[in-house]
């Protein structure tokens, strides 16, 4: 029997070699989702290469405060800011909703669908003052088919001090709020990386990932195929992408009796 987990690239958008790179390894078979940052100018453009997998993998919006896309849109700051404002409880709901609604508009309107799922760049869809709102707009917006929510939180054993100050952002205060207003979530994230190894720590790293994750966890990549150059961590994503397309990667599949699934089917959600 094999274990299913979701393997979601993240930052789908950010720039061409990631795009391409997600593209690519989701043609190959070797992803079950990604996640779009929708405020990217590449967006427009970008979401033809995932049309012709839209049977193949969710796709969803990765909800965005902290890149230099949500700082050119107006509302975007540091991730330390962001942090502070929300620790003290100093988000205004209303001008997060206006935001929210607004990447919503702008991943529908190029994907001509909603998200299968809703996740967020650097875990800001946990945050205080965010995660309050954006559980309200999914209930409020998507009444009979909610989208699916990632949760940040690692599985026992995998809880090290990055996973553990990441989960305290708000990862149990989100878990509740959507079990209150019925919204679909994944319980636990794995795949939380500093992005300083090397190829053969990454290879470790995901053998670990996947012999430690339960069935439904969602294990977050961050692929590319090749490296653009202001990008701080592009040569970790095209050491990820490079071993996501690998041979060694299907057999650690293999080794560790897992199989790539879909969150929207894992979490009782039909696929859009």
């Amino acid at each position: 029997m094999s274990r299913p987990l979701v393997l979601c690239a993240d930052d789908f958008a950010l720039n061409a070699p990631v795009s391409r790179g997600i593209a690519a390894l989701a043609e190959q078979g070797r992803l079950s989702a990604t996640s779009a940052m929708v405020l990217s100018p590449r967006w427009p453009q970008d979401v033809a290469l995932l049309r012709p997998l839209r049977e193949q993998i969710d796709v969803g919006l990765h909800l965005d405060w902290t890149s230099a896309f949500a700082v050119a849109s107006g509302h975007g700051m540091p991730l330390g800011a962001l942090m502070v404002r929300a620790a003290l409880g100093r988000l205004d709901r209303t001008a997060v909703r206006t935001v929210i609604e607004r990447q919503l508009d702008g991943f529908e309107s190029h994907w001509r669908a909603p998200p299968d799922h809703i996740d967020g760049h650097q875990h800001v869809q946990q945050f205080r003052g965010i995660r309050e709102v954006l559980v309200e707009v999914v209930r409020r917006r998507y009444p009979q088919q909610p989208p699916w929510l990632r949760v940040s939180l690692a599985p026992r054993g995998q809880r090290d001090l990055k996973a553990r100050i990441i989960a305290a952002w708000g990862a149990r205060a989100l878990v509740h709020q959507a079990d209150g207003a019925r919204v679909p979530h994944a319980a636990l994230l794995s795949g939380i990386t500093d992005f300083s190894g090397n190829p053969a720590a990454y290879a470790q790293s995901m053998a670990r990932w996947l012999r430690d994750a339960p069935a439904g966890t969602v294990l977050m990549c961050h692929p590319a195929q090749g490296v653009e150059a202001d990008d701080a961590i592009g040569p970790a994503r095209a050491m990820e992408g490079a071993y996501l397309a690998s041979e060694a990667f299907a057999q650690a599949l293999a080794e560790a009796k897992v199989s790539l699934a879909r969150g929207s089917i894992l979490f009782g959600v039909e696929p859009h």
